[in-house]
């Protein structure tokens, strides 16, 4: 696996497709950093060796040239994160950005629009793919974000570097993180399996299986689990269409000697709403009328248990509806167990677009030994698919 280590950016010009797709408030400052700063070592690494950084990223999702998508909403704040003031062209393609290519000297760092100003990122065209290639002397790809995507800028562009292509630090320590839990993982593994639907994720419970010693699940899904083992689940959410699925895989986990573990006790609630009425219950006698919106104590204190005798921790989805201050207890306590288990020697990885809100609203994100920047990404990885991003890097 190449990554930037294995070249010398001296006198080379980089062309890095990064993530840039971070959220921006109403006057279109950056909300969160997170990405920006995941970039960052990448970038200084080939500006340190004697280079220049030519960066990529599209952001939203633009349907032709829209102002509010453009990247140069964020060139303050990329040039803050990484020291450096960037240097922008409000183009990706075209006259102006060779232009800029051809004054940018080493040590400098020039970010190109939004590549989905073009129909023909998504479309993983080649004549454009080529386009952006003149670009760089050595393409990095550090966007584990859109790895899974097989457009212009994180897949065919690849193939106009021959040997010259590599991951940037982001990227192999993506692919570092899920290898390690995944195929040279310590056991006890354990993972938990959080959010609303079985359906969403039928395909990494089947693939990791064989690779797990304990299989915890919360959230939404447990509803459906519960209701196939014949429990009452009130108006809690549920796939009636999946009953069977889930005891088609609590029965796949006993042969393959895999322990699953569901909540005993529910916080649950007669509304969708912070101030509704809540009581606690067993997790199979909810009542009509009411739904299970977070774990109970008990099941929290049976989950810490299990937290602890894990050497590797795959954490993707929360327990419960954090997002409202009376369901976040389940999630937080979660995130304490898994931070004790860390400190005693667990690799811990968080992954999947709400358990990363998670751990970042509760202060986890320095806790854990990684956490993901690619929510799709991650869960395709974990599927056990090759992303067409990482696929043309190895090439």
């Amino acid at each position: 696996m190449k990554t930037i280590h294995d070249f010398n950016f001296q006198n080379k010009k980089a062309l890095i497709r990064v993530d840039f797709n971070v959220p921006l408030n109403d006057h279109f400052e950056v909300t969160d950093a997170t990405r920006i700063e995941a970039a960052k070592p990448t970038i200084i690494k080939v500006l340190e060796d004697g280079g220049a950084a030519v960066l990529m990223s599209h952001l939203g999702r633009p349907q032709g040239f829209e102002d509010q998508y453009s990247l140069k909403h964020i060139v303050e704040k990329v040039s803050e994160v990484i020291g450096v003031q960037v240097k922008f062209v409000d183009d990706c393609i075209g006259e102006k950005v060779s232009d800029a290519i051809e004054t940018l000297e080493n040590g400098e760092v020039l970010l190109l629009e939004n590549l989905r100003f073009y129909s023909e990122e998504k479309n993983g065209d080649l004549a454009f793919a080529e386009d952006l290639s003149q670009w760089g002397d050595i393409y990095v790809n550090d966007a584990f974000g859109t790895a899974h995507r097989a457009h212009a800028s994180t897949t065919i562009v690849a193939r106009y570097f021959s040997d010259k292509k590599c991951f940037g630090d982001l990227l192999a320590k993506e692919i570092e993180s899920i290898d390690k839990v995944l195929n040279n993982s310590q056991k006890p593994v354990l993972a938990i399996l959080g959010g609303a639907k079985v359906s969403s994720k039928i395909t990494v419970i089947e693939n990791i299986l064989d690779k797990i010693d304990h299989l915890l699940i919360g959230g939404g899904m447990t509803f459906t689990f519960i209701k196939a083992q014949g429990g009452t689940i009130g108006n809690s959410i549920c796939e009636d269409d999946k009953l069977d699925l889930a005891l088609e895989i609590l029965s796949k986990a006993k042969e393959k000697g895999v322990q699953v573990h569901l909540p005993v006790d529910a916080i649950i609630a007669d509304a969708f709403d912070n101030n509704a009425n809540t009581q606690l219950v067993n997790v199979d006698q909810i009542p009509e009328g009411w739904q299970g919106l977070d774990v109970g104590p008990k099941s929290s204190e049976i989950f810490d248990e299990i937290v602890n005798q894990s050497k590797t921790i795959l954490w993707n989805g929360p327990l419960g509806v954090f997002e409202l201050e009376t369901f976040s207890k389940g999630t937080i306590a979660l995130g304490e167990s898994i931070d004790k288990a860390t400190k005693n020697g667990a690799f811990s990885l968080v992954g999947g677009g709400d358990s990363v809100a998670a751990v970042k609203q509760f202060g986890f994100a320095d806790k854990v030994s990684y956490v993901s920047t690619g929510g799709g990404a991650m869960l395709e990885t974990l599927e056990g698919k090759t992303l067409p991003g990482i696929e043309a890097i190895l090439k």
